[in-house]
């Protein structure tokens, strides 16, 4: 197999429509800022130092990231599992974030991409209480490009079709960690889902 080179690719896709650049915008605007507040879920990734990319979901309750103003978002951090990958990125490396917003039933995701920082104000943390809990965290964008994706990836992939798969399919990631690593005790999905309950 031969890897592709730069010269390569014009040969094989044609130039975006002119359309399709300038749907890149500068700011938040009015669609944009009302598919945020519909969303409850989005992946935030960052670059670190060394080049390294990292990707992380993220969620919460509708709307669970707040549009501050036309060039600033601002995303609690909730409880998870410590590495803080994203985090590090944000304070040791470029700095420069993107998140993908996902609306459930909505095929379109949205694209907002800028430069964070962190912030750990009380008043600020106090305002953003989920779950009965306030964030560690609060990761602020400074937003510099937003823009649609169309819906052919979520339609091919029919993302949000009613036909799920059953759970049962795949062993709890406590067993599989387990499996992988032999730490921890296996714990079943049942146990798992309760434990998620409380640490949300």
């Amino acid at each position: 197999m031969t890897d592709l080179c730069a010269e390569d690719l014009a040969t094989i896709y044609a130039q975006p429509s002119p359309r399709v650049i300038a749907k890149a915008r500068p700011a938040i605007d009015t669609h944009a800022k009302k598919f945020i507040e519909m969303s409850p879920f989005c992946v935030l990734a960052t670059s670190g130092a060394d080049g390294s990319v990292d990707a992380s979901p993220r969620g919460g309750g509708v709307g669970f990231v707040h549009v501050a103003g036309p060039n600033q978002l601002l995303m609690p951090d909730r409880s998870g599992n410590n590495r803080i990958d994203s985090f590090r990125n944000v304070v040791e490396g470029s700095g420069f974030v993107h998140l993908l917003f996902f609306v459930p039933g909505i095929d379109e995701t949205l694209r907002v991409g800028g430069r964070g920082s962190l912030s750990a104000d009380p008043d600020l943390l106090a305002s953003m209480v989920e779950f009965g809990k306030s964030p560690r965290a609060v990761l602020n964008v400074a937003v510099s490009e937003v823009y649609f994706h169309c819906g052919k990836a979520l339609m091919r992939s029919n993302l949000w079709s009613s036909e799920k798969v059953p759970r049962s399919v795949m062993p709890s990631i406590v067993e599989v960690v387990h499996e992988q690593t032999g730490l921890g005790e296996p714990q079943s999905q049942e146990i798992v889902e309760e434990l998620y309950k409380t640490q949300l």
